[in-house]
C-alpha cells in the first residue's frame, strides 16, 4: 500500500512517472476501502466501549431501584365478594382459608383460629362469628348451607 500511496502527493514521482499517471494507475475503490477499515474500526470499537459503558449504568441505576423500592408485603388475598344467600361448599372453604376437600379435623382446626381472631368477645362482629360457625358446618355436612340467623 505504501508504493501505491506515494504516487497520491503532486510532487513526489514514482520511479520516473508523473503524478498523474501514478493517480490513474492506482485503483481508487481499493484506495478508499483500505481507508475506509483503517478509520472504521476505531471508529467502531468506540461504539462498542460507549454502549457498554452505557448498558452498564442502567444497569447499575436499575439494581438500585430494585435494592430501594418498599418492601410488598405477602399476604394472601383475601375474597373481595359479600356472602352469598345460600352458603355452598366453595363459600365455607373461603371463609376458613381452606380447601374444598379439607379432612375434618383440618377444618375444625381452621374453624378454630378464624373464630378466634374474630369471636365477638374479643371485638369481633356477631355477624362474621355466625358466618364462621355455618361455614364449619357445610364443611362438615352438618348443615346444607340453609343461611344465617342474620
Amino acid at each position: 500500500m505504501l508504493g501505491k500511496a506515494q504516487g497520491l502527493f503532486p510532487n513526489s514521482e514514482a520511479k520516473g512517472k508523473s503524478s498523474e499517471k501514478a493517480l490513474n494507475e492506482t485503483p481508487n475503490s481499493e484506495l478508499r476501502h483500505d481507508t475506509f477499515d483503517a478509520m472504521a474500526t476505531p471508529f467502531l470499537a468506540g461504539l462498542a466501549v460507549a454502549a457498554t459503558a452505557l448498558a452498564g449504568r442502567y444497569g447499575i441505576q436499575a439494581w438500585h431501584a430494585f435494592k430501594t423500592r418498599p418492601p410488598k408485603p405477602r399476604m394472601r388475598k383475601f375474597y373481595e365478594g359479600g356472602f352469598q344467600q345460600t352458603m355452598t361448599k366453595r363459600e365455607a372453604a373461603l371463609i376458613l382459608g381452606i380447601r374444598e376437600n379439607t379432612p375434618a379435623d383440618k377444618v375444625k382446626e381452621a374453624h378454630r383460629k378464624v373464630m378466634v381472631a374474630n369471636h365477638p368477645d374479643a371485638g369481633g362482629s356477631h355477624y362474621l362469628a355466625s358466618k364462621i360457625n355455618e361455614a364449619k358446618d357445610v364443611m362438615l355436612g352438618k348443615t346444607k348451607g340453609s343461611g344465617s340467623a342474620f
